[in-house]
């Protein structure tokens, strides 16, 4: 690769890690050319020589503030062998940093405001939520096949009722400034996780 690819991909990854918080913020339509000019330190040409177009670098930033969230929520307790462990200490992340990139969670932040608005990023948030649903159905059911969970667990309803829980009270906490709902939030699926452990005999 030569230098001036390996310069021009060094500057795009810049434009992406910083236009990422200002999308999370403001949403695709409330971000304007000129913040992300502001944010990223390139004039409009600068910016477009490295993306076809807005949507191109706001489905790009999407991409890399997912990567982050995956790293933080996913990958970092793979390494904990027993997937009961890995599903509490899942919570006590989400609690302890619900907010990955600035602004809140890009999954839900980027989900409400692509709704009616942008097909692409609805579908690469859509994609995202598959991805986080099938770890935790995945996790649970390798947990029923190592006798640590029930086996009448239904991996789906406990990824539903993770996600949302832990979704919901992130909301609540931003409207209100306070930390309740992420705590009551955490007591609930640790009670509700210690519920499905297989009794030892």
């Amino acid at each position: 690769m030569s230098i001036l690819l390996k310069k021009g991909e060094k500057t795009r990854q810049k434009v992406i890690r910083k236009a990422a918080p200002v999308f999370n913020r403001r949403g695709f339509s409330g971000t304007s050319l000129s913040e992300l000019m502001e944010e990223t330190g390139l004039e409009k040409g600068g910016i477009y020589r490295h993306f076809e177009s807005k949507e191109d670098l706001a489905v790009a930033a999407f991409d890399f503030a997912w990567s982050q969230i995956k790293h933080i929520r996913l990958e970092a307790v793979d390494a904990i062998p027993s997937p009961l462990a890995r599903l509490h200490r899942m919570v006590d992340s989400f609690a302890s940093k619900p907010s990955v990139v600035p602004g809140g969670c890009a999954l839900m932040n980027t989900a409400i405001d692509a709704d009616d608005g942008n097909p692409l990023l609805r579908a690469r948030a859509r994609s995202a939520m598959h991805e986080w649903i099938e770890y935790i159905e995945n996790t649970v059911r390798q947990g029923i096949a190592q006798g640590e969970i029930t086996q009448k667990t239904s991996a789906t309803s406990v990824a539903s009722v993770m996600i949302a829980t832990l979704e919901g009270s992130l909301m609540i906490t931003r409207l209100t400034q306070n930390q309740n709902a992420l705590c009551l939030a955490r007591e609930h699926l640790h009670g509700m996780l210690n519920g499905i452990a297989a009794k030892l005999r």
